[in-house]
């Protein structure tokens, strides 16, 4: 089922995690924190939304390093009932789409509630004093990649961020795959 991104909450301070990652190390926000700005991203592995920018993904996060903003990647789906998007499977999808930053697990799912996380992808910006500039879309890309030539609306807003503090005025939400909630039983 897809789902929308909710609307930019400008100042919204990040909540603070400790996460299992693929690399074996439990990984906190302050150790993934950027000197310009940070990334937050709620991923999965199975979403067709995730599939169709995870090279996009990486081509940007990897060009806004050299801006100070970091990057992570949090799986908060419920792996019981979606096995694709199992901590072994995400070794395996970061391996295959080379990814190079934080690829967390948040089994209990409070930080993607913390956060108000709702889809896959999900991207949340912070400036260097993790303060939300930026809740939008990575470009026009949905199931399918946008045009090569498609405006970088996370990577321009990122580095906005970075050099202002400050993100755009104008943001297109992300829309994807809802979240995976687990049944509150």
């Amino acid at each position: 089922m897809a789902a929308t991104a909710d609307p930019l909450q400008r100042g919204f301070q990040a909540p603070g995690f400790s996460l299992p990652g693929i690399d074996g190390r439990n990984t906190s926000l302050e150790d993934v924190r950027g000197p310009r700005g940070t990334l937050v991203m709620f991923i999965c592995n199975h979403c067709p939304y995730v599939q169709a920018v995870a090279a996009r993904i990486k081509r940007d996060t990897e060009a806004l390093r050299a801006f100070g903003v970091h990057a992570v990647a949090i799986n908060s789906n419920d792996a019981n009932a979606y096995p694709e998007d199992s901590f072994d499977n995400m070794k395996i999808f970061a391996q295959k789409h080379g990814f190079d930053f934080p690829y967390l697990y948040d089994e209990t799912q409070q930080v993607a509630k913390a956060y108000g996380a709702v889809c896959t992808p999900d991207f949340f910006g912070f400036n260097a004093d993790l303060k939300l500039e930026y809740r939008g879309q990575l470009d026009a890309s949905r199931k399918q990649s946008a045009p090569a030539d498609a405006r970088r609306d996370l990577f321009e807003a990122m580095r906005q961020i970075a050099e202002t503090g400050r993100g755009p005025d104008e943001q297109y939400p992300s829309i994807g795959c809802s979240i995976k909630w687990k049944d509150a039983a």
